[in-house]
Parts: C-alpha cells; structure tokens; sequence
C-alpha cells in the first residue's frame, strides 16, 4: 500500500484568502509544501480515495491518481465532503453515444448516510450522480469490512458519534487513517499493532515552541476538538510503529519549517511522528 495526501490542511487551509500572515504570505509565494488544501488521502492498492474537500479537483489534478474505484466518507462535515462533485467530472462520457461512463463505488458508513440525508443536501446530490450513473452507493453497516483486492476495510467509530476512522488491512500491513475529530477517543485495546496510523494534528492550544496559551481555556473550542497534546498521547497509547499527522489548520500559525522543527524534538522523544503536506506519498 501507499498512501497519497491530497490534501493537508484542515477546515481553514493554507493561504486563507485575503490573509497576509507570515504563513499565508509565504504558503502563496512558495506553494507546497508550504500551502495546503482541504482533507484528503488516497490509499494506493486498493485504491481509495478518503473523502472529498471543496479543492479536491486541483488536489486530483497534481496527484499521481488517475482513477478513482471507490470512495469512503469519514463523515459529514463540509470540508470533506463539499467537493463530491467531482465524480461527475472524474467518471462522466458526456459527448460520446452511447455513454461509456466510469462508475464509482462510493461508501457510507451507517452514521454518514444519515447524516447525509440530514445535511446540506448531500444525500440529493450523491442521488443526482448515481442517476447519472457515475457513482453507486452503498451503506455499510457498523461492523462491516468490505474487501478490496486483498486489502480489507474496517470501520471504527470513534468518540465523536458521526466520525469513523478506517483501518486497512492487506498484504501484512496495518494502516489507521482517522481523517478528523479524535476528541475524547481512546486506541481500543484490541487494535492491534499499526505499520501506520494517519491522525488530524488536533489544535494547537498552546504554542509548541514557547508553551504560551494561545487559545482562551474558555473558548467552546476545547470542549469539541482534540489539542496537539491530546493527539500525541493518543499516538502515545498506540501500537503503531509510525504516525503522520495531518488536517494542519491555518489558524494555527505554524509553517512546513515551523513543523520540521517540531518533527525533530518528538524524534528526539523517542515518537516516530511527521506531518504531511500535499503530494506526499508514503510506501506502508
């Protein structure tokens, strides 16, 4: 397996529009790595694409993707799922008679379907694909594990109700991708030894480098979204031989060189821990 991201950044990527932080200045003037768009991986083997920000086009454009089988969902917030419509533009045979379309295999997980059904028309939409015959849908149950070629897909809810991580199991590899949302959720014991976990950065409530709060301990914030150091106990408390962290938000403030730096103090920790950033592709 390799894995692909797509996309780095979180609900707020890198340049934010209008922004002349030292972050989005730079991230517009030298592009990736130091630019990131929305949340997205995809999983090389049994090639699967994790869900679909608003920028997913540009992201598919420079990846090493040329085609897209299967689709999961982590769940239902905008910033990945806004861009569904891109199968239409990945998989529809407009000109030619008869249609020659590519399909998608898109999948729910239980919870994501209803939420789908319930928010910002989502369900409609992926309704108005599969009419056209470029994506089919199908609702995983909770305990499901689809297969794909000789790699299998294990559904875990986490904390967060709504959320599900992934974990892929093929060709004696252990891949968990957790695309969001790891508040108050803990490894189960039975999970098992990972080749590689792929977990959102969490919040960067205070600065990594002077240990100054930068988030008010009042705001809402810290009682719905994990914080830096709730994932890296998180990572702490898994069996996983390497983790990535992902879904790096713009309003931290923290640049690719900022991160490098960060990467080497957690090495010297003993954590064998590195950020993504668009275009990295990793062999599990």
């Amino acid at each position: 397996m390799q894995i692909e991201f797509l996309g780095s950044g979180g609900a707020i990527p890198t340049p934010r529009p209008g922004c002349t932080c030292r972050i989005c200045t730079e991230a517009r003037e030298r592009g990736v790595p130091f630019s990131r768009g929305g949340p997205s991986v995809f999983v090389h083997g049994p090639d699967i694409l994790i869900d679909t920000p608003e920028d997913i086009r540009q992201e598919l454009n420079r990846s090493r993707v040329a085609h897209v089988p299967a689709c999961l969902y982590s769940h239902w917030h905008p910033d990945h799922v806004a861009g569904l419509r891109i199968f239409e533009s990945l998989n529809l045979d407009l000109w030619r008679w008869p249609h020659q379309h590519r399909c998608t295999d898109v999948y729910l997980p239980r919870q994501v379907a209803a939420d789908f059904r319930r928010q910002r028309g989502y369900w409609e939409q992926l309704t108005y694909l599969q009419q056209l015959g470029v994506v089919r849908v199908t609702v995983l149950n909770d305990g499901d594990a689809p297969e794909f070629g000789d790699v299998r897909v294990r559904q875990l809810r986490l904390a967060e109700q709504y959320v599900y991580a992934f974990l892929f199991e093929g060709g004696g590899k252990r891949v968990l991708v957790a695309p969001d949302e790891l508040w108050g959720w803990q490894p189960p014991a039975g999970l098992g030894t990972l080749d590689l976990a792929v977990l959102p950065m969490g919040i960067a409530e205070f600065d990594p480098f002077t240990g100054e709060r930068r988030i008010d301990e009042r705001h809402p914030v810290l009682k719905s979204e994990a914080t830096f150091d709730q994932t890296l106990a998180i990572v702490r408390g898994l069996r996983a031989r390497r983790a990535i962290l992902t879904h790096i938000e713009e309003p931290d403030g923290l640049s690719y060189d900022d991160l490098a730096r960060i990467e080497g103090r957690l090495r010297r920790e003993g954590l064998d821990v590195s950020f993504a950033y668009d275009t990295l592709l990793v062999d599990v």
